[in-house]
């Protein structure tokens, strides 16, 4: 059963971590148009579960470093003496892509997940009937 046991868990840190990245994009996203605001990314890393495990974990988020927009608008309150205030380095095609990539493989988590724990009871049925 150990074999099990260690499918959920690497499904569930698997699960874990695409939240957390979706969480990250949401953020983005709700800051497009933020003026100033940085991307940001956040990386995964293999790590060691409770049980020894090895799974997926989201590292430390991280600011995107390129280049901020540059908007000019001589009305707007942030802007310098030129007229230009910073925008943010955000693409919002990127964001999407970003987004759908993590559901997919959170579904797929998800269905792994759903899989292990169905071969695990048809097991626990078989060992009951002999």
């Amino acid at each position: 059963m150990s074999a099990f046991s260690d499918a959920l868990s690497v499904s569930s840190s698997g699960l874990r971590a695409q939240a957390d990245r979706l969480r990250v994009v949401s953020e983005n996203i709700a800051n497009v148009d933020t003026p100033g605001y940085r991307r940001k990314t956040l990386p995964f890393e293999l790590g060691e579960g409770s049980d020894g495990v090895r799974e997926v974990q989201a590292g430390d988020t991280r600011l995107d470093r390129s280049d901020l927009e540059r908007i000019w608008d001589p009305q707007h309150p942030l802007a310098d003496p030129a007229g230009f205030y910073d925008g943010t380095n955000v693409d919002l095609i990127v964001e999407l892509a970003d987004a759908r990539e993590a559901q997919r493989s959170y579904e797929a988590n998800l269905k792994m997940f759903e899989q292990t724990r169905q071969m695990s009871s048809n097991l626990m049925d078989l060992l009951r009937r002999g």
